[in-house]
């Protein structure tokens, strides 16, 4: 009798122990999801957020501009891109640092009219960004370069025009005078062997054993601080823009036209090659088109742009 009463004891506090289990599983659970769904709210938001930080960096004019921002604690920035659709679309995501362990998560805030180069993944406190107009041989966008200021990046070597940009952009993380240069650094070089070495003359970038391909002092800097992956995807974004504005371009010859007053610009037919290219190996196809246009433009009585 007494085994019994002891059996039926025994059994009610074990009986408890695991009900009580359970029920701080599904509490932790709940909390641990809800902190979780939180974190991932959390990092959209801080996407969207850098994405409105950017605005304000569209030049207008032909000069670039810098600016910087800082996160309150230490964040990873990851940046990718898609050419779906009509103009593709530049994706931000985030990773913030919580309580010594980062956060994951799976969205991806997209931007339609951004045109970001960076590598694939930054991470810091504080971000440096400057942007530079496009012109192709229209203004198609604003590029805009981030770094973390973490990175230093030297150039060495850098052409005149180029290294009275870099001057006047005052920017803290980038350097071009040798006395100044900081212990570690990223050097960029237009003649010799460095990390990543630039060829004005035959437009190019090398670096990571990867070739990238440029026209324009704007791609020049998007090659050298962007990822291969981002920066081919995002110069197609690019190309597909500029064919869309060939095409009203060419709405806007046939206006100036009719008012007896003729343009003599192919733009179809530039709008045509542009839809060709794939990468950017393939701008050597459209360069001379685009210069043909820039000068026929210039000498025009009626400028279309």
């Amino acid at each position: 009798m007494n085994n019994k009463r002891g059996f039926e004891m025994s059994f009610s506090w074990l009986f408890g122990i695991i009900i009580g289990a359970a029920i701080l599983f599904l509490a932790i659970y709940a909390v641990t999801t809800m902190i979780g769904n939180e974190e991932e709210l959390q990092g959209a938001k801080t996407s969207k957020e850098i994405g409105i930080l950017l605005s304000p960096l569209e030049t207008g004019f032909e000069s670039s501009k810098t600016s910087s921002f800082t996160m309150p604690v230490e964040t990873k920035i990851y940046n990718s891109c898609n050419d779906f659709g009509t103009f593709g679309r530049q994706l931000i995501s985030v990773s913030q640092k919580n309580l010594g362990k980062w956060t994951e998560t799976d969205i991806e805030v997209g931007f339609s009219n951004k045109y970001i180069f960076s590598p694939r993944e930054v991470e810091g406190k504080k971000f440096f960004i400057f942007s530079k107009p496009f012109f192709f041989p229209y203004k198609v966008s604003d590029l805009i370069y981030m770094t973390s200021a973490e990175k230093d990046y030297c150039f060495i070597s850098a052409p005149g025009e180029i290294e009275e940009e870099l001057e006047n952009l005052n920017q803290e993380n980038i350097f071009n005078d040798r006395e100044n240069f900081p212990e570690e650094c990223i050097e960029i070089c237009f003649s010799g062997n460095c990390d990543i070495k630039v060829d004005i003359g035959r437009e190019k970038v090398e670096k990571n054993d990867q070739t990238l391909y440029f026209s324009g002092e704007a791609l020049m800097y998007a090659a050298i601080f962007g990822d291969k992956q981002t920066y081919e995807c995002t110069l197609k974004r690019l190309m597909l823009r500029a064919q869309e504005l060939a095409n009203l371009y060419d709405d806007k010859a046939r206006l100036v036209q009719s008012n007896n007053c003729n343009s003599n610009l192919e733009l179809v037919s530039f709008s045509n090659k542009l839809n060709l290219i794939e990468n950017s190996e393939d701008l050597n196809l459209v360069v001379s088109d685009m210069e043909d246009l820039q000068n026929k433009n210039e000498a025009a009585i009626c400028k279309l742009w």
